[in-house]
């Protein structure tokens, strides 16, 4: 099996294929490479001014090394392997939305630190209980969410009674699977 591409292989393609700094970027993309990033290594460290990095469609299994991105507003990890939240709490202060979906995320421990966190795409998880679906409401600023594609969205979608249900349990959003919320 072939050795996965490091952040730090990964953000050299980037500065020759933009002709950018990375320590100097406000918008890093990292995405679909061949082969795949499996780690988020220590390399992200340089990025200290990214505000929007784009790590989609990779191998990841974990967030790390986040530390350093004390300017990162939105984060997008789409298409990996990611089974949890954990390794956010170092861009919590500042994280403004997250794109998460298509992953492998079932329960929502860890989500409740992004208290800056006002979008949230995670269609396509794993999520099959309400009580993990209600953990949002930890986030105070959440009012755009996608849902779509987990367990617990499908089932209820079935019965009709999906949109009904989520909107009762997350009074404050504003958008839900792509479309916006009426409340009575």
């Amino acid at each position: 099996m072939s050795k996965g591409t490091s952040i730090k292989e990964a953000i050299k393609q980037w500065e020759e294929k933009t002709g950018q700094k990375a320590t100097e970027a406000t918008e890093v993309k990292l995405i679909g490479l061949f082969p795949s990033i499996e780690k988020m290594d220590a390399a992200l460290n340089q990025l200290s001014l990214c505000q929007k990095l784009c790590l989609s469609t990779n191998a990841i299994e974990k967030i790390t090394n986040l530390n350093a991105l004390k300017s990162l507003r939105i984060l997008s990890l789409g298409r990996n392997n990611i089974k949890s939240f954990a390794g956010l709490e170092a861009v919590a202060e500042t994280l403004e939305q997250l794109w998460i979906s298509y992953n492998n995320i079932e329960r929502m421990k860890g989500i409740n630190v992004l208290r800056k966190l006002s979008v949230l795409y995670m269609s396509n998880n794993v999520v099959k209980e309400w009580s993990e679906f209600t953990k949002l409401n930890d986030l105070p600023n959440l009012v755009d969410l996608v849902f779509v594609g987990n367990p617990l969205e499908e089932k209820y979608a079935l019965e009709g009674t999906w949109r009904d249900e989520a909107v009762k349990r997350l009074p404050n959003v504003k958008r839900l699977d792509g479309a916006p919320v009426i409340h009575n």
